[in-house]
């Protein structure tokens, strides 16, 4: 009996000791067939509430009352291929596999199997076509292409091998912004700070500010994960995702200081500074004046 009690209890703890190496292994299986993917309802990807679907049962959009995704059509894909071959090829190949004419493969990104929102993402930020491809890191900067030209790149690219997330438009009339600052706080604000100025990171890189960004390419940020970024994709709905897009684009980008001035959000240092200079100033010119009519 005491033999039978010790084999039943090692068993209960070798199962108990597998089972999260089981589970992982059973998670990098499923992420190596779709990769940058996930099971999550109403997550980027089109297991949303509502799938739309064309004659040849190709998903045209989905999402749900919070972000609508739009695969661009099909249509555009030869311009968007002439788009690609004239300002994108010289880096990541003619067949988008980041093997450039005569070059070494891995040298620049392959953005084959990349979904739609990614390439937007970078076309509309600005940061490519890049300019100068030997950089640390891509700034943003004014596009060179338009959006309907992004939306064409990206279009053939998708066609070579349709993934997601396609490309956002969120809706947020029904967004709860407080919701959106504490998921901020928790998510986004250890790199672009509290206040979304952006900041530094490691090995000459930076979380850049998200002043004067459109709703939609940050939700794009946050599903695609560019750069230095984290994905977001099971660990956020799409609700929740609206909720942050809320926050930086109302309150962020356009801070109400019911207190008074918010001098650039810049925090105590700045406040600190100005009552310094200002009330100490102010009283010292104040003693300097009464000492002067005596």
């Amino acid at each position: 009996m005491k033999i039978s009690s010790r084999f039943s209890l090692g068993l209960l703890v070798g199962v108990l000791a597998a089972a999260p190496l089981i589970t992982l292994a059973t998670a990098a299986g499923a992420s190596s067939q779709t990769p940058y993917q996930t099971g999550a309802a109403n997550s980027g990807t089109p297991n949303s509430s509502m799938v739309v679907k064309n004659s040849s049962g190709a998903v045209t959009s989905y999402g749900n009352g919070a972000i609508t995704y739009t695969v661009p059509s099909p249509a555009l894909a030869t311009l968007g291929q002439s788009l690609y071959l004239e300002n994108c090829a010289s880096c990541h190949g003619v067949n988008a596999n980041g093997v450039p004419a005569d070059g070494t493969s891995g040298a620049f990104p392959n953005l084959v199997g990349l979904g739609s929102a990614t390439i937007d993402f970078w076309i509309e930020s600005g940061r490519m076509p890049a300019a100068n491809p030997r950089s640390v890191q891509a700034d943003r900067r004014t596009p060179r292409l338009t959006h309907d030209q992004a939306v064409a790149i990206a279009a053939w690219i998708n066609s070579l091998d349709p993934s997601y997330p396609a490309i956002p438009t969120p809706h947020l009339a029904g967004a709860n912004v407080a919701d959106g600052a504490a998921l901020f706080a928790l998510n986004c604000a250890a790199c672009h700070t509290i206040e979304g100025d952006g900041d530094a990171l490691a090995q000459g890189t930076y979380a850049p500010s998200l002043r004067n960004i459109p709703a939609f390419q940050v939700v794009e940020a946050i599903r695609t994960g560019p750069g230095n970024m984290p994905r977001f994709t099971g660990n956020l709905s799409d609700y929740q995702v609206r909720d942050i897009v809320a926050y930086v684009t109302e309150y962020l980008q356009h801070p109400r200081n019911p207190g008074g001035l918010g001098l650039g959000g810049l925090g105590p240092v700045a406040e600190g500074f100005v009552g310094l200079l200002i009330g100490v100033g102010l009283l010292a010119l104040i003693g300097y004046w009464v000492g002067e009519r005596q």
